[in-house]
């Protein structure tokens, strides 16, 4: 199981995925606005989303976990 982070501050504008779905590393998860710039955040392993920490409008903080990726 992994824990996806925000490697930056921003706000959440758009989410990717649904809970249960499944996913490969690199697939596009969150799309995060900082700084009048979009910054995907994307899955570090093959898995499924287990749990959503974040929703569309929703604030992160650079670290924040956004999503549980399970790969079992």
């Amino acid at each position: 199981m992994a824990q996806v982070v925000s490697e930056m501050s921003g706000s959440v504008w758009k989410v990717e995925v649904k809970e249960n779905e499944a996913v490969k590393a690199g697939d596009v998860l969150v799309i995060l606005e900082s700084m009048k710039m979009e910054i995907p955040i994307e899955s570090t392993e093959d898995g499924v989303v287990t749990s959503l920490k974040v929703g569309e409008g929703d604030f992160v903080q650079e670290g924040g976990v956004v999503a549980v990726v399970s790969n079992g």
